[in-house]
């Protein structure tokens, strides 16, 4: 198997974390190597957010190659047009739709692009891209905090992951507080569900 060469992206805030943690014990109890190296934003909350996570049967460096990404996992739209770089045409982009406008687009400095632009930004990279409404399936999942899960969930139904279903909802379940176990499962099922269609 060759590697599968992941980027996360986000903002502070949304677990873009916590979702590599996932990703990468699911990687370890499936016997594979992986490496992660994850860039923390200047603000613990609005601050971009990224991680690298390789897996393979013998993986050496610890971050993607540009133009090499298999998939880039986005949070926040635009912070996934940061990273397209690493993307190609046949990289698989899967993102939430909702905007985490910053304060520099509030005070006028900048302008943040339509929903419709971004996609079309996407679309010069590749074609291949799931774009969902993760939190209307968070707040439908009873718990808005739970769009990360959403997301995952529709990246394994991309079935661009060398992992299995039930081992990612394992470390969701060894990961996350069990006050918060139940939306979060409902979250990665429906994230899949959504990702399926």
């Amino acid at each position: 198997m060759s590697t599968t060469n992941l980027i996360v992206a986000g903002v502070g805030g949304q677990g873009v974390i916590l979702a590599t943690e996932i990703l990468g014990n699911a990687a370890i109890k499936e016997n594979f190597d992986v490496v992660i190296s994850e860039i923390h934003g200047l603000a613990q909350r609005g601050g971009a957010v990224f991680s690298h996570v390789r897996i393979g049967h013998k993986v050496y460096s610890p971050t993607v190659v540009e133009g090499l990404a298999d998939a880039i996992l986005g949070f926040e739209p635009v912070e996934v047009l940061r990273y397209l770089h690493y993307a190609s045409d046949r990289t698989r982009i899967v993102t939430g739709e909702r905007c985490v406008i910053p304060p520099s687009v509030y005070m006028g400095v900048v302008e943040y692009p339509s929903i419709e632009q971004i996609v079309e930004t996407y679309r010069r990279f590749t074609r291949h891209i799931t774009l969902i409404d993760a939190f209307k399936l968070a707040e439908e999942a009873g718990c808005a905090m739970t769009q990360n899960i959403v997301l995952v969930g529709a990246l394994a139904a991309t079935r661009m992951l060398p992992l299995k279903d039930g081992t990612l909802k394992t470390c969701i379940q060894e990961r996350v507080p069990r006050k918060y176990l139940e939306a979060n499962l409902k979250a990665f099922d429906l994230g899949y569900a959504e990702a399926s269609r």
